[in-house]
């Protein structure tokens, strides 16, 4: 088992690795710098030696990315904006938060409700409960976030007025204000939470009540209920953690619609501004910032599997 562990951490330090190469090479690869972006066609040679300067681009590539992993190492500096003119670290230290708060809320709601659908519908399997489950899931999956945003808006704020569509929050604002605000949009980024996890539950329940184990109990006279909760459900939700983690860590994608949707302070949403100010350094901050929270998750999905798995657990490497 603790070989496997660290099998995980090197592969996920190595992702990381790769995952900031590529965006600084990406970055680099486009034409211009990001001075020559900031401030235009016609700035001077002057004024494109001084910001040359100030941000080290004259610098071979390869000096200037491991001087910037050193930073970033060694005192969490991830550069500063050009656009904005402040550091990078405190332009998304807040949002980083409330996208954390609206992702956590949404997994929060998400994940058991799919997993009780999961399970029903596989105990159940072929019923009203399962058809109802199942069609209803794939219209989940088949609906964009933005409109299934938009109409969340349009009947809960614009028709029931019970909340607002439109995010607006201060910095100072206290975490109850952020849960509240942050209701919808996670809502809106739950619904596809909801139909693939519940689908992979689903299936990985008939399996489980169809397997050799579940078929011994029963001949042994076992007690339906002790079947299901003691020896088909933890048997099926090892391969459902894998899932989770993968569309936890797909909710990213997600983000950046339902942020923008709603106008929500978060890090989709600066990604998405600091794309359209074409901010490279800040671009770049955030991009390994989203492939950070992806190897992250992943990675603690794995780390749970192993974990729970008797047969991983008890093996010595």
């Amino acid at each position: 088992m603790l070989g496997m562990v660290a099998q995980r951490l090197g592969w996920a330090v190595f992702t990381m690795v790769i995952i900031a190469l590529a965006v600084f090479l990406g970055l680099e690869a486009m034409p211009g710098d990001a001075c020559t972006v900031h401030l235009g066609r016609g700035a001077s040679d002057a004024a494109l030696a001084t910001c040359r300067a100030r941000l080290n681009l004259s610098d071979p590539a390869l000096y200037r990315f491991f001087t910037w992993a050193q930073h970033l190492l060694t005192e969490f500096d991830l550069g500063n904006s050009v656009q904005r003119g402040k550091p990078i670290t405190e332009i998304v230290s807040w949002r980083l938060r409330n996208t954390i708060i609206l992702a956590g809320t949404a997994t929060a709601l998400g994940v058991p409700l799919a997993i009780v659908l999961g399970v029903l519908t596989g105990i159940y399997r072929d019923s009203v409960l399962d058809v109802s489950v199942s069609a209803f899931s794939m219209f989940l999956m088949t609906i964009p976030e933005f409109i299934s945003g938009t109409l969340l808006i349009f009947i809960f704020a614009i028709g029931l007025g019970w909340t607002s569509g439109i995010v607006t929050l201060s910095y100072k604002a206290p975490f109850w204000d952020m849960m509240v605000v942050s209701f919808l949009p996670a809502v809106t980024l739950s619904f596809i939470l909801v139909a693939h996890i519940a689908r992979m539950t689903r299936a990985s329940m008939i399996e489980a009540m169809q397997s050799d184990f579940v078929l011994m109990a029963r001949l042994k006279n076992v007690p339906r209920r002790q079947i299901i909760w003691r020896h088909a459900l933890p048997n099926a939700l090892l391969p459902t953690i894998s899932v989770i983690g993968l569309t936890v860590a797909w909710l990213l994608g997600g983000v950046v619609i339902v942020e923008s949707v709603f106008n929500y302070p978060g890090l989709g949403r600066l990604a998405v501004n600091a794309v359209s100010d074409q901010d490279l350094p800040l671009v770049q901050a955030i991009a390994l910032l989203f492939g950070a929270i992806y190897t992250l998750v992943n990675l603690s999905a794995d780390l749970l599997s192993i974990t729970l798995n008797p047969k991983l657990r008890g093996q010595r490497q």
